[in-house]
């Protein structure tokens, strides 16, 4: 994973991000152990299903608030991209419906100013609750099945060096 991640020298080489100073130079932010992952797999999960401008922006922020690993915070936003962002979002639309109560209105979308202002209420709202609901659901779910995978990698490995350790002629060379 780390040869896909950029370095913390790229992203602290980034002029634009000068008025972070110092907070890039946190080791949570850019080490890949259990907790920072986890905690960047919570926060980039969330804010892939929250339909707002700038979704890495806010990733980023969380991530450097709650020491996530930052740049896993920001890719893992890109799971909603144009090609899957219509039906996540239809989805989160359709669940925010069904917790209001409302019935799914047909979308027949215009790009004009009277149709947008006229819908917002009706499709807004159920969006931005559904979005919540699908946003938090999914977000703990992937910080859980991220904690899990990780124990369970740590006490496959246990469970394989005690065997080796167990094997007759076993030495400490002939592991290295």
């Amino acid at each position: 994973m780390k040869r896909y991640l950029p370095s913390p020298e790229k992203v602290q080489a980034i002029q634009s991000l000068g008025f972070l100073g110092d907070i890039l130079n946190e080791p949570n932010l850019w080490h890949i152990n259990r907790h920072s992952v986890a905690r960047a797999f919570l926060i980039g999960v969330f804010f892939c299903f929250i339909p707002m401008p700038f979704q890495m922006i806010a990733a980023a922020f969380f991530a450097i608030w709650f020491n996530a690993n930052l740049p896993l915070s920001v890719v893992l936003v890109w799971i909603s991209n144009p090609v899957t962002m219509p039906p996540m979002f239809y989805f989160n639309y359709k669940v925010g419906a069904w917790v209001l109560n409302r019935p799914v209105l047909s979308f027949d979308f215009q790009l004009s100013w009277p149709w947008i202002s006229e819908r917002l209420l009706d499709i807004g709202i159920p969006l931005y609750v559904g979005s919540l609901i699908v946003a938090t659901l999914s977000a703990c779910v992937a910080y859980l099945v991220i904690q899990f995978m990780w124990r369970r990698k740590i006490r496959s490995d246990w469970r394989l060096r005690r065997r080796a350790r167990k094997m007759p002629g076993h030495s400490r060379d002939q592991a290295s």
